[in-house]
Parts: structure tokens; C-alpha cells; sequence
């Protein structure tokens, strides 16, 4: 046998493999699994060069991956003042008093909606105590900001705008902006004139997020965006990437053939530790921003459109990927949302099964449930998202929704018994990266999903290993503790399946292990 480069032992190794589900050894070399076994099975593995980590009763798993994540594009999203402890107006105004200056603009990230006390989102709330400087506040959803009048200014927008996908520069009666930009398209008319970091800067900043997600237990992380295949590639020729990076490049509304060849082409290229892998589509947007593809109308009579202008177009260019092999991906979060998505995936027949998932699903009614499981379609969820709601219905998510509909909020438990692939992630930087927290508050939902069961420590778990795998089409080489698997692997001081759920969400990390390499060291 050849000599394994690193060798852990003395761990209760949870393998979540049938053939063998535990073990107390396990040996590595050049990034993946070529042994399980035992304690006895040790001295015959190891060689002179290989290193031997005692894990001295610490629970290891495969590596926890976040099915849903940003972590390069989140370096622009999470620039400027950490809004998210920001609770009431008052509070808003007084953290943009003493915000630090970037270029002379409040650039500010994490906004609640509830923050705005249920009023409509205004430049005019908080002109008052910037002094003119230009402002641009992301809400937390990452589909809507706050811009003020000098930012408008600097970026030319006077007024209304039309754009290809659904998005929109509101305006008051009289036409002229109040500063709410909702969607993609319209908040980048300001992104494009406000002070970005510099190359070196977001360089430092990916290695930093990285370890720190590594510090967490995470192993991977399915990136929802195109990133930055050039810092990427750079930071991974020069250390090794703490995270492993699986991208899924948008496709947008008004695209092209050119377009779709591109996103074809794209496909597998990659370096150490990153690689394309999969498309993603947005089918809408969300409910606090008035944005969710809903089959009825919300409360302020909005949500009954998709983020498609033409949702036929949508399905054609799923069907144009899909015959070029490419996974996809498509966010929805409204009822009339996910329900397209299903239906275009049922009309690729059998050859659809397993190959697409739905990010977020938010609410859901019961007829939906079970199509997952027919149609092979993942679910990909965020329980870290349910801290934005409250169990009372007081929050503008279960506002805008309604009873019932709130009443169906992030049905986790109901998805995976109706056999449903579920997929667990964070949205980082929409919430916390920390993979410990996804575990915990998919077993204990909180807001509007609070009065329902969540998932099991085992099924919570799964989550974050061989059901983010089946969604990523990667079962084969990962999510498993199995021969011939990639060497991603998490140990923590806790057993995160019995232990309590408050109590996994601040359990030690032993070590972190990606592709081989020992990325983090616990105490």
C-alpha cells in the first residue's frame, strides 16, 4: 500500500457509508480517503513521512460543505458598516452618523427591513444625518438597497429606468427616486461609481474569510455566482484554498446563444481546490422586497410576476444547458416561483432526474412537496434565514405573506419525509458562515418556522455532506468518510448528531481537512 501522507486516529469517525458507518481510523493520501479502519490498522498504514494526528475522542465527519454560499461576491456585498444589529430606525440613523468614511461614501451592509418599522424604504429617513455624503446600504436579502440623493447623483439616476430582467428604481409620485433599488440590475447602477477595494485587498480579505470558514468546519462550499476566476485562481497557485469553491455563473434574463455557449464552455475549468461546476438562475427575488413569484398577490399587491419578464425564456435556456450537460440551479422563493421551476424540470423527462436543484423555497404549498422526490430535484435551504422572521408574524416577511402562507415557511422536515434531497447553506453573506449554526437551526427552525419540526441531528448532518453532494452531482467522490473519497474532513468535540442542537452551534473544531490538507488546527 502506498504511504499515506497524513494519518488521523483516535477519532469516533461517524463515515455516513452503509458498508461501514463507523470507524476509529482513517488515512489520506494526495487528497483522498485510502483507508477506514481501526486503531489496530494504524502502525501497518503509516510510513516515515506520514503525519499521524490523534484526535483523542473527537467526532469526525465528512467535510461540511455550505450548499449556498458567496464568498467571493460577498467580499463587495459585506464592504463598509455591519448593519445587521440594527433593529429600529433610531438605531439605523445613529450607526450612519459614526460610519466610517470609504472615499467619503457610507457604504453599509446586513439592513433588516424590519429596521424601516413597516415604512416604506426612503432616502429622505436618513438623509438627515449623513451631511451629504453619498450612501449606499445593502438590505440583507442581497436583492435590495438604499441608496441617498448624492449617490443617485454621482450615478446619473434621476428617475425611472427599464431593465431586462425584473428590477426597478422606485420613484415616488412625481417621479424622482426615493432611493429603494430592488434587484440586481438597478443596484448596479450605483455599484458601478462607488469605491471598491483594491485588487491586494480583496485578496487578503478571500484568505481571511476562507480560513475562517475553515475554522467553522467547513470544508466546501457551492458558490452561487461566477466569483473571480482570476483572484481566485491566483490565491489557489499560491496556498492552498481552505475552502474547496464550486461556482455556478449566473444566466440572466435576455440571453443570448453567444451567452449560453459561454456558460457551456465554462464548465470544469478550474484550478486547486475550485472548479465551474453547474449555472445559476434566478426565477424571482424575495418576499421582503415585494419580488417573490407568489400565485396570489402579497399584501401590498405585489409579487405576481417572475424575475423572467418572459418565464418561457427561462425554460428554454434550461433546456439548452440541460442538453449540453450542464447542471442548474435556479432561486425561488414564492409558491409560483418554484412551481414553474418544477415544471420545466418534469418536461425534460427522465434524463432531468438528479441533474437540477431549487435554491431557498421559502413557502411552499403541500402539492409541491412530493414533486421533488418525483422529479429527482434537490432542495437547497437556508435554516439561518428563519432568524429574519419572528414567530408572532410581526416581521415584513410573514406580513407580506399572510397567515397561511407564512404558515409554510422553509419546510425542511416536510421535504425530506416526502424523500426530497435536502441541501443545507447559509447565503453567506445574506447569514453567518458558520456551519455550525446551519446545523443547529435545522434542527430548531426559528420565526415563522418556529412551530414546526425540523430536521434530525443525523438528517441536519446529511445536509451538509452527502445530501449537498447528491445536489452538486458529486455522491461518487464526496460526502461520505469511504475509500477513494476526497479527503474532506471535519472534526469537532461534539458528536453533532446527538448532541443538542444549541449545543452543536458552539461546538470546538478539532480540525479541518481539505483535500489532504490540514487547514485548521483547534485546540
Amino acid at each position: 500500500m502506498p504511504t499515506p501522507d497524513l494519518i488521523l486516529t483516535g477519532a469516533e469517525v461517524r463515515t455516513l457509508d452503509p458498508a461501514r458507518p463507523y470507524a476509529t481510523a482513517v488515512a489520506v493520501r494526495r487528497g483522498v480517503i485510502t483507508e477506514v479502519g481501526d486503531e489496530g490498522d494504524v502502525r501497518e498504514w503509516r510510513g516515515p513521512g506520514t503525519e499521524v494526528v490523534a484526535l483523542e475522542g473527537a467526532h469526525l465527519v465528512p467535510g461540511l460543505v455550505d450548499a449556498h454560499s458567496h464568498p467571493v461576491w460577498g467580499l463587495d456585498m459585506a464592504t463598509g458598516v455591519d448593519l445587521s444589529g440594527v433593529t429600529d430606525l433610531a438605531g439605523l440613523k445613529a450607526a450612519l452618523a459614526t460610519a466610517e468614511r470609504i472615499d467619503g461614501w457610507v457604504i453599509g451592509h446586513g439592513l433588516d427591513h424590519n429596521a424601516f418599522e413597516g415604512r416604506p424604504i426612503d432616502r429622505a429617513l436618513v438623509e438627515d444625518v449623513l451631511a451629504g455624503a453619498p450612501a449606499f446600504l445593502r438590505l440583507y436579502d442581497g436583492h435590495s438597497a438604499l441608496a441617498t440623493g448624492a449617490a443617485l447623483a454621482a450615478a446619473g439616476v434621476t428617475g425611472a429606468r427599464s431593465f431586462a430582467q425584473r428590477s426597478e428604481v422606485v420613484c415616488d409620485g412625481e417621479g424622482r427616486p426615493t432611493g429603494h433599488l430592488v434587484e440586481h440590475a438597478a443596484m448596479d447602477l450605483l455599484t458601478e461609481v462607488m469605491p471598491r477595494p483594491s485588487y491586494a485587498a480583496r485578496r487578503a480579505r478571500l484568505v481571511e474569510l476562507l480560513s475562517a470558514m475553515a475554522a467553522t468546519g467547513l470544508t466546501g462550499a457551492h458558490v452561487m455566482d461566477a466569483g473571480d476566476a482570476e483572484l481566485v485562481d491566483s490565491v489557489a497557485r499560491e496556498t492552498v484554498l481552505p475552502v474547496r469553491l464550486r461556482f455556478a455563473p449566473w444566466c440572466m434574463p435576455g440571453v443570448a446563444e453567444a451567452g449560453l455557449k459561454e456558460l457551456v464552455a465554462a464548465q470544469g475549468r478550474g484550478g486547486r481546490h475550485w472548479q465551474v461546476g453547474g449555472v445559476k438562475f434566478f426565477m424571482d427575488g424575495t418576499v421582503e422586497g415585494g419580488t417573490a413569484w407568489l400565485e396570489h398577490a402579497d399584501c401590498h399587491g405585489q409579487g405576481t410576476e417572475a424575475f423572467w419578464p418572459d418565464p418561457e425564456a427561462y425554460g428554454a435556456a434550461v433546456r439548452h444547458l440541460h442538453a449540453a450537460g450542464v447542471r442548474t440551479a435556479t432561486h425561488a422563493i414564492g409558491d409560483a416561483a418554484v412551481r414553474h421551476v418544477l415544471d420545466v424540470v418534469a418536461g425534460l423527462g427522465p434524463s432531468g432526474r438528479d441533474r437540477h436543484r431549487v435554491e431557498h423555497i421559502e413557502t411552499a404549498p403541500d402539492d409541491l412537496l412530493p414533486r421533488f422526490a418525483e422529479l429527482g430535484v434537490a432542495a437547497s435551504m437556508q435554516p439561518p434565514h428563519t432568524a429574519y422572521t419572528r414567530a408572532d408574524g410581526t416581521d415584513e416577511w410573514s406580513r407580506r405573506l399572510g397567515t397561511a402562507r407564512a404558515g409554510h415557511a422553509w419546510r425542511l422536515r416536510d421535504l425530506r419525509d416526502a424523500g426530497a434531497t435536502v441541501a443545507l447553506g447559509s447565503d453567506w453573506p445574506i447569514a453567518h458562515y458558520d456551519v455550525r449554526a446551519v446545523l443547529a437551526t435545522a434542527r430548531a427552525p426559528r420565526g415563522a418556522a418556529s412551530a414546526r419540526a425540523g430536521l434530525t441531528g443525523l438528517e441536519a448532518l446529511e445536509g451538509c455532506t452527502t445530501h449537498a453532494a447528491r445536489a452538486a452531482g458529486e455522491a461518487e467522490v464526496a460526502g461520505r468518510i469511504a475509500v477513494g473519497h476526497r479527503a474532506d474532513l471535519t472534526a469537532l468535540a461534539l458528536d453533532p448528531v446527538k448532541a443538542p442542537a444549541d449545543e452543536v452551534a458552539q461546538a470546538p473544531v478539532r480540525l479541518t481537512v481539505t483535500g489532504g490538507y490540514v487547514v485548521h488546527r483547534g485546540e
